[in-house]
Order: C-alpha cells, then sequence, then structure tokens
C-alpha cells in the first residue's frame, strides 16, 4: 500500500511538473534586448589636456542607459601621466589592467595601484589617479551619473603634488 502511494504521489508531482514546464514558457522575442558592442568598433581618444596631465588615451566602454546612470571607460596614462583632481557624485570604481599607478586623495598619502587592484572612490571625495613616472597604467572607470554628469573637474595635480 505504502509502495502505491508514494507511486501515485510521484506521478502526480511529475505531471503538475511537466503541465507546468508547457505552459511556462515563453517565445523569445523578435529582436534582442541584449546590445553587444564589439571592442574594434571602440574608439579612443587622446584626453584632453583640461583634464589630464601627460599623454593619456580615453575609451568610452558604455554610457549611461536608461534607465540605468552608470557608465565606464578605459584610460591609458603614459608613464608620468595623471588626471586633474576631481570628484564624483556617486563614487567610482577603478579596475587596473595593466601596468602600476597612483592614486591620491586630497590631503592623503599617495598610494600605489597595480595590475588587478580593484579602487573604490566614495561620492564626493577629491582624487587624481594615474601613472608612476616610469610605469604606464590602464585602468577601467565605472561611475554614476547625476543630471547626465559623472565627474567633477578640478585644478592640475601640479608636479610638486605629483612627485610628493
Amino acid at each position: 500500500m505504502k509502495i502505491l502511494a508514494v507511486t501515485l504521489i510521484s506521478l502526480s508531482l511529475f505531471a503538475s511538473v511537466a503541465s507546468h514546464a508547457q505552459t511556462s514558457t515563453t517565445k523569445a522575442p523578435t529582436s534582442s534586448l541584449i546590445k553587444i558592442v564589439r571592442s574594434d568598433s571602440l574608439q579612443s581618444n587622446k584626453g584632453s589636456a583640461q583634464y589630464f596631465t601627460g599623454s593619456v588615451q580615453v575609451q568610452q566602454l558604455f554610457p549611461a542607459n536608461d534607465p540605468s546612470r552608470t557608465s565606464g571607460g578605459k584610460v591609458t596614462f603614459e608613464a608620468g601621466a595623471r588626471s586633474a583632481w576631481h570628484t564624483h557624485p556617486f563614487g567610482q570604481i577603478l579596475i587596473v589592467t595593466e601596468g602600476t599607478g597612483w592614486i591620491q586623495q586630497w590631503g592623503g598619502p599617495i598610494e600605489e595601484i597595480r595590475k588587478g587592484d580593484v579602487i573604490w572612490i566614495p561620492a564626493g571625495v577629491k582624487h587624481w589617479h594615474g601613472a608612476t613616472p616610469n610605469t604606464a597604467m590602464t585602468h577601467i572607470a565605472i561611475q554614476e551619473e547625476l543630471n547626465g554628469k559623472a565627474v567633477e573637474w578640478m585644478e592640475q595635480v601640479t608636479d610638486e603634488q605629483y612627485h610628493k
């Protein structure tokens, strides 16, 4: 009797799962909502002397797409190159992909960052980042925009501040 009861329960569960599987399938959309950007289609631009010192290449990887406010880019600093002082309204994440660089928050020490490091800069923290004097550095920068703006640029980092 127990075997019969277990068998009947198992069959009823199987039938329930099978009928649910049939009713819960959906058709694939006719056009994909996923967007793939091929790396060979991305443009790299020289970093503006207004925001950078030295040779810098900036490549926008993705803009903020509504409803998201998140944008990202790849920035390559040749040896000795650096950003100006700046802040971000919602903070910033840096992922170092190549080389060795430096980062400094206003009033703090210069800190070394290396390939594989992930750096979190909180909202409103005045900082700069770039390569060391002898080594290039590339990082991915991810930040959120506030009213279409992801960064507030400030004054250049002086040579004295950089070599401190």
